[in-house]
């Protein structure tokens, strides 16, 4: 027969499962606004240890004077319904205070008004849980009982956070999670105080508000829906992926998006859109044609929506164009939205870049980088001197490295981009650097490098260039950035002991 003992101890564990739940969802909830930065990892974090702490405590006093079963569920049922009511911040909130504050104190704010309460309330349990078994049993030592309601809130814990990480995010959306964890609870909250015999009006008070609220996250969920034209919305492993069209230079265009990062476009009335690139960032792979023309190695880092592997691929020269792309469902949505063929030129690796590179012992012509962690920001593993170094190791003779960055070329004291060109030179002594709109432009801007493993120069007098048909090289001089006139040496020196990439480009954000 099922104890009271057991059906706490289950309780707890299914408690302890919703909180690593909400945690994890946390992040998901909060990237599109604020990226998946350390800010919004360590906001989450401690505002959730702080909820816990708090709820330890309050719980202990509160089952010290209400050691009452009713009581207990009740607070489970009022955990379930502020776990739905985040639906109500999704939608609502979020939309309006979000892009309003910066992304390193936004994910705090919202953190503390969004997961505070929740955790705080689920928090309360375990303390709770030992109250009412010592009630129980009291024969049976504190220690033994609080060793057991804690190792199975634990258990819980590693369960919710292992479930959401496997199965639930890769299969369900956040709004799907949410409702799924908030009905298990009421579900879990009602069975008790409905069939308790007294206290008739608290019950229905209790289940009055389970109805309202649920109705009032339907609504949320079924009726109000932003007007956007959204082709494909889903959470990936990694970022809430969003494929969406719109307008970009007075064309029609499709978009594609990673939580806040906007990393691909294509032109939709391009008769070639190939070529015919929606950003101006990444024409600049036309450098590779005036230093490396018979290059026929190819390897990029950051996928996207797959526009520089087709540039690379249709190339007749090209052998072999390789993608390391560490979000899984990339590929199969640029075959089905961003017009990539098939092509057996094509090798696309699901990893992280930086490991792709160690392991491997190919060489390439071309290598060019454009993998963004979230908001601007690089992971910070492919911006130190050590990755740089890997990733030349990885070219042939001559070969190019070009690397897409964000950042302002102000000589502010935190500086990221100052700090990457100085880090980057470090290791390519034959560096160029181009401004995308211009090395006098004062805000932030897409920066690209351009980083030769030989002593080829290029002759910015050469006719060749200034008569080229091609926008980009003919405008070359234009856009290229002084090196020597940024004092780079007072910069930091990016390497994998102390890399702060996501602080100084919280600061450029400003």
């Amino acid at each position: 027969m099922f104890s009271k003992k057991a059906g706490l101890l289950f309780t707890v564990f299914v408690t302890g499962a919703a909180v690593l739940v909400v945690e994890v969802l946390a992040l998901r909830i909060l990237s599109p606004y604020y990226g998946n930065t350390i800010f919004s990892a360590s906001s989450v974090m401690g505002v959730i240890l702080l909820a816990l702490s708090l709820g330890y405590y309050w719980g202990g006093k509160l089952a010290d004077r209400h050691p009452d079963f009713i009581w207990f569920f009740g607070i489970i049922l009022l955990g379930a319904l502020f776990i739905w009511l985040l639906q109500v911040f999704i939608k609502l909130l979020l939309p309006l205070i979000g892009y309003q504050m910066s992304i390193m104190w936004g994910p705090l704010v919202n953190s503390l008004i969004m997961f505070f309460v929740p955790s705080l309330l689920l928090g309360t349990l375990s303390p709770y849980a030992i109250k009412l078994q010592q009630v129980l049993h009291p024969e049976v030592g504190v220690g033994s009982l609080s060793g057991q309601a804690f190792f199975w809130s634990t258990c819980g814990s590693i369960v919710g956070s292992l479930l959401t990480g496997f199965v639930l995010i890769p299969r369900l959306g956040v709004d799907k999670i949410i409702i799924i964890v908030g009905s298990i609870l009421v579900l879990l909250s009602l069975i008790p105080i409905l069939f308790s015999t007294n206290k008739f009006k608290l019950k229905l008070i209790f289940v009055l508000a389970v109805l309202l609220v649920g109705a009032a996250t339907y609504f949320l969920l079924n009726v109000f829906q932003p007007s956007t034209k959204v082709v494909y919305s889903h959470d990936g492993v990694y970022d809430r992926i969003v494929i969406l069209d719109g307008q970009y230079n007075n064309r029609p265009t499709r978009f594609f998006l990673q939580d806040r990062n906007l990393s691909s476009g294509i032109f939709l009335d391009s008769q070639d859109d190939i070529h015919d690139l929606a950003f101006d960032y990444s024409k600049y792979y036309v450098l590779y044609h005036l230093l490396n023309p018979l290059a026929k190695d190819f390897l990029v880092i950051g996928g996207a929506g797959y526009t520089l592997p087709k540039v690379f691929l249709s190339n007749p020269k090209a052998s072999r164009v390789d993608v390391v792309e560490i979000e899984p469902a990339l590929l199969d949505l640029a075959y089905k939205y961003f017009n990539l063929s098939k092509d057996d030129r094509l090798n696309n690796y699901v990893e992280d870049g930086r490991r792709f590179l160690a392991k491997s012992d190919s060489q390439y012509d071309v290598i060019f980088g454009d993998a963004f962690l979230s908001l601007y920001s690089i992971p910070a593993h492919l911006t130190t001197k050590e990755f740089f170094e890997l990733a030349k190791q990885r070219l042939s003779k001559n070969g190019i490295f070009m690397g897409n960055f964000i950042g302002d070329l102000s000589m502010s004291k935190n500086s990221f981009i100052l700090s990457e060109l100085r880090t980057f030179q470090s290791v390519f002594s034959n560096t160029y650097v181009f401004a995308v709109k211009s090395p006098d432009f004062p805000n932030v801007q897409n920066i690209i490098v351009l980083g030769i493993n030989g002593e080829q120069k290029i002759d910015f007098t050469d006719p060749d260039i200034k008569n080229s048909a091609d926008p980009i090289i003919r405008s070359l001089s234009e856009h290229l950035v002084d090196l020597d006139g940024l004092a780079l040496s007072q910069y930091t020196l990016l390497v994998d002991n102390y890399a702060p990439v996501e602080y100084l480009t919280a600061q450029a954000l400003k």
